[in-house]
């Protein structure tokens, strides 16, 4: 005599179905949910002082270096210092209630407080200056900046993003002049001196992972 239905046999089956489902789903919220918004595209903090890249580095042409003074040479690029604002509203709009706190940090010799945009994880190793020395524009990873009166994460900065140029970083390279251009493209020339390039990025873990 049978004492349980037949029906219990897909028990297991039902079991493992239900367990992939509810470990994806949480897996999925955790990603979701828990995830820093910093590692976000489309992450766009307010800022202490309302700064427009899309007037300073668009319209009115400033160069990305006057403000990161040290990418060229650095790991890191550089927060601006006061000193570089004041520079100019020293004289521009140097009474804008916008400023107020550019003013207060002149003044008081407290940085300004930004909040950091673009952050990559604490075991991710990262070098401006090897990606800026090998001909990668600043428009590959961070966008169309010049276009952003509020400066957003454009890319998702994951590690597969970074594996995709390590693996071909030709349609990334540039004259090294032309770094921070963000309108930059390619003469046909140029176009294939870089079709023939055979640099490549490190794809083994202790290249990002020191």
């Amino acid at each position: 005599m049978q004492i349980f239905p037949r029906s219990l046999n897909y028990l297991p089956l039902v079991a493992a179905v239900g367990v992939a489902v509810l470990g994806g789903g949480v897996t999925f919220g955790i990603w979701y949910y828990f995830s820093p918004k910093n590692t976000q595209v489309g992450y766009a903090p307010e800022q202490p002082v309302p700064y427009s890249h899309k007037l300073h580095a668009g319209e009115l042409g400033i160069d990305c270096r006057y403000c990161h003074a040290n990418i060229e040479r650095s790991q890191e690029a550089m927060v601006p210092p006061t000193q570089a604002c004041i520079g100019c509203h020293a004289v521009v709009k140097k009474d804008s209630p916008k400023l107020a706190a550019v003013r207060a940090s002149w003044t008081s010799g407290t940085p300004v407080e930004w909040v950091r945009v673009h952050r990559l994880a604490d075991y991710v190793y990262f070098d401006h200056s090897v990606h800026l020395a090998a001909g990668v524009g600043c428009v590959s990873c961070h966008g169309r900046i010049d276009q952003m009166d509020v400066v957003r994460q454009d890319k998702p900065l994951s590690m597969g993003f970074c594996l995709d140029c390590h693996r071909d970083p030709k349609p990334n390279l540039r004259p090294k002049d032309q770094i921070t251009n963000m309108t930059w493209t390619p003469s046909a020339e140029e176009a294939a001196q870089f079709a023939e390039a055979t640099l490549k990025g490190p794809e083994h873990c202790t290249g990002c992972h020191r």
